[in-house]
């Protein structure tokens, strides 16, 4: 489950042949860049002694966490001047060591949130395991580490480091850094600088008009989603497979008649694939090699009298983005309609929950081996025996555990507090407090917030589309960093227009919305859009940024003019745009119209471009150069989506922190955990001081399949987070499933056909008489004379007809 990486040292050579004279450029180390005076830090070469009593240089502590053992010496091996920095690791279980600015008002350099600043160091080092590692003081919170930032490489003679800090966040005042060594080895340090970088391009001029750079801009196109799309997955070459199957439609399903589309954004084209079984409520996630694992999906409908609820696939097929086919793998251990599917660091697959072949609960774990490029035997894969329902949201921590976020599809959330960590290795589950309203967060959405590297999460709204509530405002966060991790209230979703079928009208109260989605933009905010008051009825149409370094929502911004609840979905796009698809209301229908969004950084003028990426492969603790047409502030890579439910637990923005050679040529740092950044196709953005991106460049991250199966080297740096949780779970006995309500999605099926949602709970403000329940109906444009499926619970059909309102 922890993978065990090593990164080669110095710069390495292409993965793919590139000529002798690419392969020089990378082994030749770069121009370094000069930042402007002054050194914000004080005793930067450890010329001065410190107090009476003290074996540290003045202003120099020593820092470091786990079982290791150390030695600290100031040595005259120097660089300039008559002393250095020795810091040696001769046993390494866990943890790292270095020398640290002290924290402290006297030694700490005082920064302003906002900006950025150049970080520079003369070193020597024997081991590749260096990390360039940088905390900053909170004005409300105190000190507590902020980020890795560079893996400089292995050095014989002095050699300079350099990188550029992410923008300031706000409420900060001081940072402290050092280099960390995290594998046995020693490294000797002198001459640190830190400094400011130059002042920030005054904002642009609008390009567009005044509402579309503050709101952005929505547009209908003219071509419609050919299929009934439940899911969505941005492909490797920026093309979108959108996955019907049989679209929720029990026609089609009887007809055998399955179907996906290819949406090409180039071009603005659909093409039909043909799809070999009923993929609708599968789970899907991209592969290491840029292929789509599809698994599960629907092998029957409810039976009409409700006695017998959906029924999940063991089938499970891959998607070859080139050939636009699909190609059937082994099957799973059982059926699982609405599985998680998470990629692991090492490449392969873990998934949960969802429903069995005979209806009940799937309390097996199944795990699909990238190696073998097959789902393993259920002898092969730890088994914990607990029921996670319906599409879980798990998201891979950084240390290779898996956060269970909350969010799902269904009903209520899991017994206890409703999200909690599992430990793959020690297979167990651990809850975590602070979820507000647990059992309301049915189609809520969650992301690890950018950058992957804060390792926090943010989950957004949801409801419970078994007694139908009208969905709620909640957003709550959690620093999965701290040791003893606890959900915290977040501000209030922004209220926005609802249809409840009678004419949109402003939302009241505590009333939010479920179905929502939530998009990683390049500029680090998040787009929240799309989503209805109650289960698949009455669409709110409201959208805002969620801003990470402020935890603030942006209200107010241009919304999608089409519903998008159930079975929608949105996602980001190569160029920075948004689209998004999919809406099938309770009534059966379907919206075939496809929306993009175009968000205000297109708004402000002309976009950074990458000119050259000189390796498009990429392997874990690389630098990558890049060459830019002017000046940017950041790049990121960003994981292309695949969505369905409101869920999409693989989405992540990992920051790629630079080393800025010139005003066109930048040197990227490329994390050394795979479980930051796990192996795949990522969409790389450079993005200016005004948050505008560039056009995305496709990369792959990953490396030699020697390197993921080393077990005898250090694990790639990781902080010991989260190592203080509570009390594990006892895990349930073995057993085959638990039973699950056939009316688990909540639909009477006593009412018309399997693809119509006549609820079982009408919304509170719907009187239980006939008379407003069939208005209700009427109002939300379900067919006439629904058919009465044997008995008539909801007293429906007063006359006796067979048929109902």
């Amino acid at each position: 489950m922890r993978p065990t990486f090593r990164r080669r040292a110095g710069r390495r050579a292409a993965l793919l042949a590139v000529g002798a004279m690419t392969a020089g450029l990378l082994l030749t180390a770069p121009q370094q860049a000069t930042a402007g005076p002054p050194n914000l830090l004080s005793n930067p070469g450890f010329e001065t002694s410190g107090a009476a009593g003290s074996d540290m240089p003045s202003c120099w502590s020593k820092s470091g966490w786990g079982d290791n053992d150390f030695t600290f010496a100031t040595v005259a091996d120097a660089h300039s001047g008559t002393k250095a920095m020795r810091v040696s690791l001769t046993r390494r279980v866990d943890g790292d060591r270095k020398a640290l600015v002290t924290e402290n008002t006297t030694c700490a350099p005082t920064v302003t949130p906002g900006r950025q600043y150049d970080l520079s160091a003369w070193y020597k080092s024997n081991t590749p395991d260096v990390s360039v590692t940088v905390f900053r003081r909170d004005t409300t919170a105190g000190w507590q580490y902020w980020t890795d930032l560079q893996n400089p490489p292995v050095s014989a003679g002095w050699a300079r480091t350099e990188v550029r800090t992410p923008v300031v966040p706000p409420n900060t005042d001081k940072i402290a850094w050092g280099l960390s060594v995290y594998g046995v080895g020693t490294l000797t340090t002198d001459d640190y600088a830190l400094e400011e970088v130059g002042a920030v391009p005054p904002q642009p001029a609008c390009s567009g008009t005044a509402e579309e750079c503050a709101k952005g801009k929505w547009q209908v196109i003219p071509a419609q989603n050919p299929v009934r799309s439940m899911h969505a997955v941005v492909l490797r070459n920026g093309k979108v497979l959108l996955i019907a199957g049989s679209g929720n439609d029990i026609a089609q399903f009887n007809a055998g008649t399955f179907t996906s589309a290819v949406y090409d954004p180039a071009n603005g084209s659909f093409r039909t694939i043909p799809t070999p079984v009923d993929m609708f409520c599968a789970g899907h996630v991209q592969l290491s090699d840029g292929r789509v694992l599809v698994m599960s999906g629907n092998k029957g409908y409810p039976s009409a009298d409700g006695s017998i609820g959906y029924q999940g696939l063991k089938d499970s097929y891959t998607f070859d983005p080139v050939t636009e086919t699909y190609t059937r793998t082994n099957d799973m251990n059982g059926g699982h309609w609405y599985p998680s599917a998470t990629i692991l660091g090492n490449g392969d697959v873990i998934s949960f929950g969802g429903l069995k072949e005979d209806s009940t609960g799937n309390v097996t774990a199944e795990k699909f081996s990238a190696a073998q490029n097959k789902w393993l035997p259920m002898n092969q894969v730890n088994q914990t025996w607990s029921y996670w329902g319906l599409y879980p949201s798990m998201i891979l921590m950084q240390d290779g555990r898996l956060f269970y976020s909350g969010s799902h599809t269904f009903g209520n959330g899991t017994p206890g507090t409703g999200a909690s960590i599992y430990d793959y290795d020690a297979n167990t589950i651990t809850d975590v407090p602070g979820l507000r309203n647990k059992d309301e967060r049915d189609e809520s959405a969650s992301v690890l917030l950018p950058p992957a590297q804060d390792q926090r999460v943010l989950t957004i709204g949801g409801g419970n589309n078994e007694r139908n509530p009208a969905a709620n405002r909640i957003t709550d966060i959690i620093d999965l960093k701290k040791p003893s991790p606890a959900y915290t209230a977040g501000p209030d979703l922004p209220q926005g227009l609802v249809d409840t079928g009678t004419g949109k009208r402003p939302q009241t109260g505590a009333e939010g919305k479920m179905y929502v989605s939530a998009v990683l933009l390049p500029d680090g905010k998040v787009l929240e859009t799309g989503g209805g008051l109650h289960d698949r009825a009455d669409p709110v149409f409201e959208a805002s940024f969620f801003d990470p370094a402020t935890n603030s929502y942006q209200a107010g911004l241009a919304t999608d003019p089409i519903p998008r609840t159930y079975h929608s979905a949105s996602f980001l796009m190569p160029d920075g745009r948004v689209m998004s698809v999919g809406d099938n209301p309770g009534n059966g229908t379907y919206n075939h119209n496809v929306s993009i969004y175009t968000p205000p950084y297109l708004f402000k003028g002309a976009r950074p471009q990458i000119t050259s990426v000189i390796d498009t492969q990429w392997v874990y603790g690389d630098t990558q150069r890049i060459t830019v047409n002017r000046p940017i502030a950041k790049a990121e890579l960003i994981r292309p989506a695949a969505v369905t439910h409101s869920s999409d637990p693989n989405q992540r923005f990992v920051d790629l922190p630079m080393t800025v050679v010139n005003g066109t040529t930048v040197d990227l740092n490329v994390t050394s955990n795979p479980n930051l950044a796990p192996p795949g196709w990522y969409m790389l953005f450079a993005v200016d001081a005004n948050g505008v991106p560039s056009i995305a460049t496709w990369v792959h991250l990953g490396g030699p399949s020697v390197l993921a199966a080393a077990q005898d080297q250090p694990s790639a740096h990781e902080h010991t987070f989260a190592d203080r949780l509570g009390p594990a779970k006892q895990n349930p006995a073995k057993r085959d499933s638990v039973p699950v309500a056939p009316s688990v999605a909540g639909c009477d099926r006593h009412y018309g056909t399997a693809n119509v949602c006549v609820p079982t709970r009408f919304p509170a403000e719907v009187r239980a008489t006939t008379k407003a329940r069939c208005e209700w109906l009427a109002s939300h444009k379900y067919p006439k004379r629904l058919k009465v499926n044997g008995s008539d619970p909801l007293r429906l059909d007063p006359d006796g007809d067979g048929r109902a309102c």
